[in-house]
């Protein structure tokens, strides 16, 4: 869309140990831009206040901020922590039990001492309600609610805070759901309440019970946060819409969100994945291996031809001895591990090192940080080998706590009997391996080959890391983005208002109407999309749809989406989308059979545009690349060895530089490791691109 005016665009990520803030101010009328960037702790569990706090930091005037969008991990840590409120389920006669059965996914198989993880809700708590409906849809039995007082007074006494509502088959038709949901709001007007068809419309009832109850669990906390951020900040002067990031790279707006928080479950990591995309396209790298390594996590995605991959298959708390509990809601796909600058290295009984996934978090932080943490970090093992500048630590915000680190060094350097430096360097590569292993979990492991791919890496600690990770994947190239270490908070500034819409609906494609029902299907739920940004003042020729088509073979438990083109339908090029679901199937699971194809379902993506702006190129004083230069000191590169690194401001490298490895380049919020025979090039948009 056209940009009129003077436009201020800021956006604030809340990651587990700071708060990042990317200022974007845009003039047409001189056609100049401003960017800003700032950083601050993380203040839980007041997370609106590190952001008001980066706010005032960055010195951002509210009442000039035409667009303020905002990612937060406030979801995902009300789950992991179990700090959401009491939450009752209301489900169908004879499925009270489907939170407790679960899925026979047990990974840790051969463990007899094993325990399922415990449901949300306990059995007290889940009760029954008469009526069914048929999988087509159809109704078999009337809703019977003549007990739900009697519920929601037991509700009432157990100090029930949030209801869950989840009937079998609500995906196909949400009648019950729907009248189900309004008696209880009739009823107990002070509860919050949310029906599984608010939420999904797909098949497979543990993992539509699960992901209703999780998103009542935390439906009071998101709400008493952002209603405490958007009255901070509208008492600070702000005036324009107020966004939410969402998990599908999308942003929604705050009311929205409100209802249905659970789809914020992974709003940071998002954005940061969406900024590499859009990344990609300005660079011409359209295939991208992202990584985002921050204070607690690494987390990394693929993008193919420009598009982030987005999936309802979510677990949350799902590791190698623990099945998690799915979330079916649109989520990038990604694989995340607890592997990040404040990850902890400890030895266990059988003296081997280890590095996470426990995290020092904001406070006390690494050793490093002299806030009282005696454990050491990826950050400390990072100072200790020279990578990271002691005399510049945090952008020279910090003075680096020498004696802490080697203090926190010292119980691990006894028991293996090794040095500081060799304990260090373990730390670096234990890291790196389990950082490289999330890579191919998205990468070889799904039929992509990573020297196809451009490695873009982002966060405090992508820059640290992403040499050694791009050269042991053998990538096409890496490229750290300007501005990596608040990546995240600028792929916001780049975000569309989104909308993600799964249904299942079962058609046997050899049946000669079965496409043209398909098809009707398709065109119905088309309109749908386009209602719901209508009733938001946002006009149809602004909103862009793309349609998905979820096809398997004959009889198969699980489908695979096939991108349906401009203009295509489902009978007049049906041979055309039969062979890209072939090709598709095959890269995934290396084969493809002789089989009859069912249609199980579509995902619809509808956006719309709310005038995102491109970055301007940096310009170019001529500067020789030596006025960059701030030093010289020994780096040990663990697997290359030790070496005099030539240092440099990254705030004075220009479009067109080059420089040659072993060397540092340092920027207020990362540190950008070149190893020994990587050639470093700087691009038109300030972003740094390493040869392998």
């Amino acid at each position: 869309m056209t940009i009129t005016g003077k436009t201020v665009r800021v956006a604030t990520d809340v990651g587990g140990t700071f708060t990042d803030l990317v200022y974007f101010e845009f003039d047409p009328e001189s056609g100049r831009q401003t960017i800003r960037t700032a950083k601050s702790d993380t203040t839980p569990p007041n997370f609106e206040q590190g952001i008001l706090n980066v706010l005032r930091k960055a010195e951002v005037r509210l009442e000039d901020v035409s667009f303020l969008a905002h990612g937060t991990t406030v979801v995902i840590n009300a789950l992991t922590e179990r700090r959401g409120v009491k939450t009752g389920l209301i489900t169908s006669t004879g499925f009270r039990d489907v939170l407790e059965i679960a899925r026979a996914n047990r990974p840790d198989f051969f463990n007899l001492q094993w325990v399922k993880p415990g449901p949300f809700v306990p059995r007290q708590l889940r009760r029954e309600i008469a009526g069914r409906m048929h999988f087509d849809g159809q109704e078999r039995e009337p809703l019977d609610t003549k007990n739900l007082k009697q519920i929601l007074d037991d509700f009432r006494r157990e100090g029930v805070e949030a209801v869950a509502i989840c009937l079998l088959h609500a995906y196909a038709n949400p009648a019950h759901e729907q009248a189900l949901l309004s008696e209880v709001k009739r009823l107990w007007p002070e509860v919050s309440a949310v029906a599984s068809h608010q939420i999904t419309r797909e098949w497979r009832e543990y993992e539509r019970s699960s992901t209703t109850v999780l998103s009542a669990y935390v439906q009071p906390i998101a709400s008493r946060y952002l209603d405490s951020l958007e009255q901070g900040l509208r008492q600070s002067g702000y005036t324009a819409p107020l966004y939410v990031m969402q998990s599908n790279c999308g942003v929604d707006t705050v009311s929205h969100a409100r209802d249905i928080p659970i789809t914020m479950v992974e709003s940071g990591p998002a954005s940061g994945f969406w900024g590499a995309a859009e990344l990609g396209r300005l660079i011409g790298e359209p295939n991208v291996l992202a990584l985002d390594i921050g204070g607690t996590t690494a987390k990394c995605s693929l993008i193919q031809n420009g598009q982030v991959a987005i999936k309802t298959d979510y677990w949350v708390e799902r590791d190698r001895v623990s099945a998690g509990y799915p979330i079916m809601v649109p989520v990038v796909d990604l694989v995340e591990i607890g592997n990040g600058g404040g990850s902890i290295a400890w030895i266990d009984e059988f003296s081997k090192l280890h590095v996470g996934p426990q995290s020092a978090g904001a406070l006390p932080g690494p050793a490093a940080y002299g806030h009282g943490g005696t454990n050491v970090t990826t950050t400390d093992a990072n100072l200790i080998l020279g990578r990271i500048n002691k005399d510049y630590f945090c952008g020279g915000e910090l003075v680096a706590d020498m004696n802490a680190v080697e203090t926190a060094l010292d119980p691990l350097a006894a028991r293996l009997n090794m040095s500081r430096e060799e304990i260090a360097r373990g730390i670096i590569r234990i890291a790196n391996d389990n950082m490289v292993n999330a890579l191919k979990l998205v990468s070889l492991s799904r039929g992509h080959d990573p020297r196809d791919f451009t490695l873009v890496a982002f966060g405090g600690g992508g820059a640290m890391h992403a040499v050694a990770l791009g050269q042991e994947l053998g990538a096409k190239k890496v490229v750290i983005p300007r501005g990596a270490s608040v990546f995240s908070a600028w792929g916001m500034t780049m975000s569309d208002l989104r909308r993600d819409m799964f249904v299942n609906r079962f058609f046997e494609v050899n049946r000669d109407d079965a496409i043209a029902e398909a098809q009707s299907l398709l065109d119905e739920l088309s309109v749908a999309a386009l209602a719901q940004f209508t009733k938001e003042d946002i006009a149809p020729e602004r909103v862009k749809l793309t349609v998905l088509c979820k096809l398997r073979y004959q009889n198969q438990e699980h489908a695979v989406e096939v991108p349906l083109r401009a203009g295509e339908q489902l009978a007049a090029h049906w041979a055309a989308i039969a062979d890209r679901f072939h090709a598709t199937y095959e890269q995934q699971y290396t084969y493809r059979l002789d089989a009859p194809l069912e249609i199980v379902g579509f995902h619809i993506v509808s956006v719309a545009e709310i005038g995102k702006l491109d970055l301007d190129e940096v310009p170019v004083t001529g500067a020789a690349v030596e006025s960059a230069v701030k030093g010289h000191r020994l780096v040990d590169y663990a697997l290359e060895g030790i070496h005099e690194a030539v240092i440099y401001d990254n705030a004075k490298l220009e479009p067109g530089m080059t420089i040659d490895g072993p060397a540092v380049i340092e920027d207020s919020g990362t540190t950008i490791v070149v190893h020994p025979k990587n050639g470093v090039s700087v691009d038109r948009l300030g972003n740094i691109h390493i040869t392998i």
